[in-house]
């Protein structure tokens, strides 16, 4: 992760949302990191390959804008052009062995820790205020939560956000499962983001993804007197090996946090939650009850 233990990891420009949809994505650094380093090594391989741009998108199915913005690093290329861009060049496997981390660039640089870290998890407990959390969104829903961002994304921009969103899903069917836990606000549930038709299949969605046996979703009913997370959502994370993480989210200022203080204050914070939430039970019964009001 590259954050020294005990320290508070300071990421600028809000998170990845964890579903929650709220703060900017910006676009990948141009030239930078992993993705300046694929694109050096695409062209290199291109060029050695004897292949102009337009006949090399010819035989991958891509423009010659889109190949020049691979190669200069200023987009993120899919894991499908990676591995026919592979077989069309004889790269032997050069390029197919950088697809994880060049799959990492399609997050926000302050999100690709905590993303990474997500995917190392042996315990994930994720508390939701403003939208459905990332990892329980469906499609349609992940969609229209980037169409309506402010200011407008790309339409390319907002597939590969999508893209992204769902690929941080396979934490779900990985061969280590993780306990995972959600606890979401009624008001997530009620509001029909995308349109009825779109919240209906988030709404089904979540049912099927809480009768996962590794997976606990539990609803906070509105008319709740006491309240033990009012100072907004957060992510509980341990790792295989033993570290207990927190993600906390903010508008510009999304934070990791290792200090061993700040993240019992949030495990506690997200105890009491579960215990005024509603029970797992009761809670996707809550959800096939608003599913019939849809």
């Amino acid at each position: 992760m590259g954050e020294p233990t005990g320290l508070v990891h300071e990421m600028t420009g809000g998170g990845d949302g964890r579903g929650d949809g709220g703060e900017r994505h910006p676009e990948p650094e141009a030239g930078s990191g992993v993705l300046r380093v694929f694109g050096r090594q695409l062209k290199r391989f291109r060029v050695r390959a004897g292949l102009e741009r337009p006949e090399f998108g010819s035989l991958t199915g891509y423009s010659v804008s889109t190949i020049a913005a691979y190669e200069q690093g200023r987009r993120v290329p899919p894991s499908r052009f990676i591995d026919r861009a592979d077989e069309v060049l004889d790269a032997g496997g050069v390029l197919q062995e950088m697809k994880e981390e060049v799959a990492r660039a399609q997050y926000p640089a302050f999100f690709r820790d905590a993303a990474r870290l997500e995917g190392e998890a042996v315990e994930l407990h994720v508390y939701a205020t403003k939208a459905v959390p990332g990892l329980l969104q469906s499609d349609e829903y992940a969609r229209a939560v980037f169409t309506m961002w402010r200011p407008l994304l790309a339409q390319d921009v907002i597939e590969e956000r999508v893209a992204a969103r769902l690929a941080r899903q396979g934490v779900f069917s990985g061969m280590q499962q993780p306990t995972i836990s959600f606890v979401i606000e009624e008001s997530v549930l009620r509001r029909p983001l995308g349109g009825r038709a779109v919240m209906r299949g988030q709404l089904e969605h979540v049912l099927l993804t809480g009768q996962l046996r590794h997976v606990e979703i539990q609803v906070v009913p509105t008319e709740l007197e006491e309240h033990a997370g009012l100072e907004g959502p957060f992510t509980l994370i341990e790792t295989r090996d033993g570290r207990r993480i927190a993600y906390v989210e903010g508008y510009k200022d999304s934070r990791l946090h290792t200090e061993r203080q700040a993240v019992r204050e949030l495990e506690e914070q997200y105890g009491i939650l579960r215990a005024q939430a509603l029970t797992p039970r009761a809670s996707l019964a809550f959800v096939e009850e608003l599913l019939g009001e849809q």
